[in-house]
């Protein structure tokens, strides 16, 4: 009897084994899979300013008391940098905005705002609760074909892959200034959520929410709630 169990046990590490091994296999495939089909599509600003887009895309990050975190103002200050270029005359914010008492999008709104951006050009994604779903309503509500996707480097291979998966033509633009604390902690999460993006592109499950449409040529004080 005892040799039957140690032989079952042994069977149960071996399959144990097995499966983490083909689970890293997977996550290290779809690391260099996103990474290697979006590397075309990653632009300078200068380069991004020979083209035009339908809109520029400012990924949400945190908000801290009312404002930007450093990361998300980062994406902020590109994003109008490349606006008041001329690549697009339109901006659309996407982030979390589930709850009363925690909101990215109007915050983000308001950063543009102030800094000289119209507010008719301005538009809202209030429930871009992750990047994945931030492409999938950028297609379906806002209409967007051709995106510039703005967000820090480490984030930026993941986002245009989403977009490209959703049908849109997708470039980015890095809004790296400064190497700020934590990052080898998102580097790290960031390769599991590729893996998981090409999990979800291949199903493309529905978002949270969907709803009507909000054509981006139109006027971005449509999506204000305040």
């Amino acid at each position: 009897m005892s040799h039957h169990i140690s032989r079952l046990f042994f069977r149960l590490i071996l399959f144990a084994v097995i499966v983490c091994v083909l689970c890293t296999a997977f996550v290290l495939a779809a690391d260099f899979f996103v990474r290697h089909n979006s590397a075309d599509a990653i632009l300078t600003e200068t380069e991004a300013g020979t083209k035009s887009f339908d809109c520029i895309l400012v990924l949400g990050a945190g908000v801290r008391g009312g404002e930007p975190s450093p990361l998300l103002a980062e994406r902020l200050d590109m994003g109008i940098s490349l606006f008041q270029a001329g690549v697009s005359d339109r901006i659309l914010v996407s982030g979390d905005h589930g709850q009363k008492d925690y909101d990215e999008v109007n915050i983000m709104k308001s950063y543009a705002v102030t800094r000289g951006v119209n507010s008719e050009a301005v538009f809202m994604d209030h429930a871009g609760f992750s990047t994945y779903e931030s492409m999938y309503r950028a297609k379906e509500i806002f209409g967007v074909k051709r995106v510039l996707i703005v967000t820090q480097e480490y984030h930026l291979s993941r986002a245009i892959y989403d977009a490209r998966a959703m049908g849109m033509e997708a470039y980015g633009v890095s809004a790296d200034k400064t190497r700020m604390a934590g990052q080898l902690s998102r580097d790290f999460r960031e390769i599991f959520a590729r893996a998981k993006d090409v999990i979800y592109c291949a199903v493309k499950p529905k978002p949270t929410y969907l709803g009507e449409a909000i054509p981006i040529g139109g006027n971005g004080n449509v999506t204000n709630d305040l």
